[in-house]
């Protein structure tokens, strides 16, 4: 078994108070207790989710002070005592679900982010913006030792959310899905994985940028919703016979799209609500609800087997990561451009710089 000298500080980007900023600065190297891993944490991709965290507007109180991130891919460089399944050298990645108590009736049926003792990384515990991270064993993802970890980061957090979400959403293959926010990080990955699914995707973003990226990727149709005059008519007359797609899979920031999903899904038709504007409220008349069949739905993350499908997908070649890497020192820039609708696919933080 490798032995890994590891040092006693490392550099870390911590949020000292709800709102922030992210301080990039030197912090202690923590050990891992008895069923914990230490990851030498290589690339972390950077998630909207990390900046509620650090502006601390949900309401699910945050650890402070707070290292972020949740996305993290690395090597293990210490294991506790009671790991027996994972090597010193192995790859693995720290996902959103950190740990959870493997006992409840949650856990029990596989359901284990529905866990209440469930840990959170980079909100209720210290997450992966950091250059050594803990995760409880159990839970971290396995990655092969030929997996690029730059780019397999973002597959932890974005692209088992958007995996769970379709798998969530009942649709097959050969049917329609609309994706809102498709230009985005989770969006740019949803499209792949629909399309190695067997669907059809209607990108719904702004922007000729987003346009261009949507088609790229391999969408069917795109909805400008900046110029769109009638939204919801665009959306179903993007179907073949103008009923509207048979799913929604919703990863917008803002409450507006959350609305709109339940007019232009068709009958029997399914919506699914991953993304988490903040302050935001769910509404749809009940009598078009009923009468439609429509069912709307919650999807939130994966569990260890959508996991592991997820990085089969990605290892497979189906899906690819639009991603840019700028250094750990830069986290606070990236948060920046996501305050201002900027990011294109996902960033992705490098903990050497």
């Amino acid at each position: 078994m490798a032995a890994f000298e590891i040092p006693e500080e490392q550099w870390a980007q911590v949020v000292e108070k709800s709102g922030g900023p992210a301080v990039y600065k030197k912090i202690p190297v923590q050990k891992p207790g008895p069923d914990e891993v230490l990851i030498n944490v290589k690339y972390s991709g950077v998630c909207h989710t990390d900046l509620h965290a650090m502006m601390g507007d949900w309401p699910l109180d945050t650890k402070m002070p707070l290292v972020g991130g949740h996305e993290g891919a690395g090597v293990v460089v210490a294991r506790g005592s009671l790991v027996q399944d994972i090597e010193l050298g192995d790859h693995a990645g720290i996902k959103w679900l950190n740990g959870s108590c493997l006992a409840c009736c949650f856990c029990m049926q596989a359901d284990e982010p529905l866990c209440p003792h469930a840990l959170l990384s980079g909100y209720t515990v210290d997450g992966s913006f950091q250059q050594y991270a803990i995760a409880k064993a159990a839970h971290v993802a396995r990655l092969p030792k030929d997996c690029d970890l730059e780019e397999v980061a973002p597959v932890l957090c974005a692209g088992i959310t958007v995996y769970k979400g379709l798998k969530e959403s009942g649709a097959r293959p050969g049917q329609y899905v609309a994706i809102v926010g498709a230009g985005g990080g989770l969006g740019s990955m949803a499209i792949q994985y629909a399309k190695a699914m067997g669907l059809h995707v209607i990108g719904i973003d702004g922007g000729d940028e987003k346009r261009e990226s949507c088609q790229k990727l391999g969408a069917a149709a795109f909805v400008d919703f900046m110029s769109s005059k009638d939204l919801v008519q665009d959306v179903k007359d993007a179907t073949p016979d103008g009923l509207g797609p048979h799913a929604v899979i919703l990863l917008a920031v803002s409450e507006k799209p959350f609305q709109q999903a339940t007019e232009y899904v068709r009958s029997r038709g399914t919506v699914i609500c991953i993304g988490l504007p903040a302050h935001a409220f769910l509404k749809a008349p009940v009598f078009d609800t009923v009468i439609r069949m429509i069912t709307i739905k919650g999807s939130y993350v994966g569990n260890r087997q959508d996991t592991q499908e997820a990085l089969d997908f990605y290892q497979r070649g189906l899906v690819k990561v639009p991603f840019k890497t700028v250094g750990l020192s830069e986290l606070q820039d990236v948060y920046s451009l996501m305050r201002e609708g900027k990011i294109v696919g996902r960033y992705v933080v490098d903990t050497s710089r």
